[in-house]
C-alpha cells in the first residue's frame, strides 16, 4: 500500500499528498493543469498527464474531486479508473458526494475484483495541512482496518461508519450541524453588532461557554478582519448541503433549518461569492 495514486490535489488535496509523502508513502498524482501543482512536485510527487498513467501499478488509488459529476467522470470515464486498475486495488473516495455514487463505485470496483471505500473529510484546509482531518469511512470493515496506517497519515480522528456509502452519509450529518453553527456564528455577531458589543470580547467572553463551536473558533476572527479567503469554497458546501436535503427528502424528511442556509448560501452564490469561504455567509446579513 505504499504506492499511491491521488486524483484532486486543490485546496485540500495537496496538503493531503504532503503528509502522505511525509509518511513514507510513493505518491502519483495526476491534475488537470499541472503548473498548480509543481510545488508539490518539487516535493517528491511523481505528476502523470493522465489518470491512467497515474494509476498504473499503484496499489492504492485516492480520489478528492469537486462535484459527483467529476467523481463520474475520473471513476466511470473511458479509460479513467475503472478501466485501468489491476485487481486488488483499494479504491478510496474522499470526495463528498452522493452515497448512491458511494455504492456504484463499491459495487463497480468489487466486480473488478478491487477493494473500495468512500471517506470524505471533515476539518477544512487548517486540518489538512496540520494532518488532523476527521475522516469518516464506510465500506468493507477488513478493508478499513487496513488502511488505517494510510488515514492516521491525514488525519487523527478516524471512524468507521458501516457499509458502502455510509462514511458519505455521515458527512452529510456532518454538514448539516455546520449550517446550524456558522449561521449561528453570523447571527450572532449581526445581534451583537447592533448593539454595540465588540466582537473580539463577545468571542472571548463565550469561547468557554455552551455557545463554544469550532466554526466561531476558526471563522470568527476572520469575519472580523474581513478575511474571506477560503479554507472551504462556499461553492462546495453548497453542493454539499443540496446532497443533504435529497438525503433528506428520500427519507422523507423536511429539515427547516437546512433549508433556509442553503437559500441564503444560494443567493450569495447568485452575486458572486461561490469562491469565497463559507464564513462569508456573513454578507447575507450585511445587507
Amino acid at each position: 500500500m505504499k504506492k499511491i495514486a491521488f486524483i484532486g490535489v486543490g485546496l485540500m488535496g495537496k496538503s493531503m499528498v504532503r503528509n502522505l509523502m511525509k509518511a513514507g508513502f510513493e505518491l502519483h498524482i495526476y491534475a488537470r493543469t499541472k503548473a498548480k501543482v509543481e510545488d508539490v512536485i518539487s516535493e517528491g510527487a511523481t505528476f502523470h498527464p493522465s489518470i491512467k498513467e497515474c494509476v498504473k501499478d499503484c496499489e492504492t488509488v485516492i480520489t478528492i474531486v469537486g462535484f459527483p459529476p467529476d467523481v463520474e467522470e475520473v471513476y466511470f470515464a473511458h479509460g479513467n479508473i475503472m478501466d485501468s486498475v489491476e485487481p486488488g486495488t483499494i479504491l478510496i473516495d474522499m470526495t463528498t458526494t452522493r452515497p448512491a455514487l458511494a455504492k456504484k463505485i463499491y459495487e463497480v470496483g468489487t466486480t473488478k475484483g478491487c477493494r473500495v471505500l468512500d471517506a470524505p473529510v471533515t476539518g477544512g484546509d487548517i486540518g489538512a495541512k496540520n494532518g488532523t482531518l476527521s475522516i469518516l469511512v464506510g465500506g468493507d470493515k477488513k478493508t478499513y482496518e487496513e488502511c488505517i496506517p494510510l488515514f492516521l497519515a491525514m488525519g487523527n480522528n478516524i471512524n468507521y461508519n458501516g457499509p458502502a456509502g455510509c462514511g458519505q452519509h455521515a458527512k452529510l450529518a456532518n454538514q448539516i450541524m455546520i449550517a446550524g453553527a456558522i449561521s449561528g456564528v453570523c447571527e450572532a455577531f449581526t445581534y451583537a453588532r447592533s448593539k454595540g458589543l465588540d466582537l473580539h470580547t463577545l468571542i472571548a467572553a463565550v469561547a468557554t461557554g455552551s455557545a463554544a463551536n469550532r466554526q466561531l473558533d476558526n471563522f470568527g476572527p476572520k469575519i472580523i478582519a474581513g478575511d474571506y479567503a477560503p479554507g472551504f469554497f462556499m461553492k462546495h458546501f453548497i453542493k454539499d448541503m443540496k446532497l443533504a436535503l435529497e438525503e433528506a427528502a428520500d427519507s422523507k424528511l423536511h429539515l427547516e433549518v437546512l433549508t433556509q442556509v442553503l437559500a441564503n448560501y444560494k443567493e450569495l452564490e447568485r452575486v458572486g461569492y461561490g469562491e469565497l469561504g463559507t464564513h462569508a455567509l456573513i454578507k447575507h446579513y450585511e445587507k
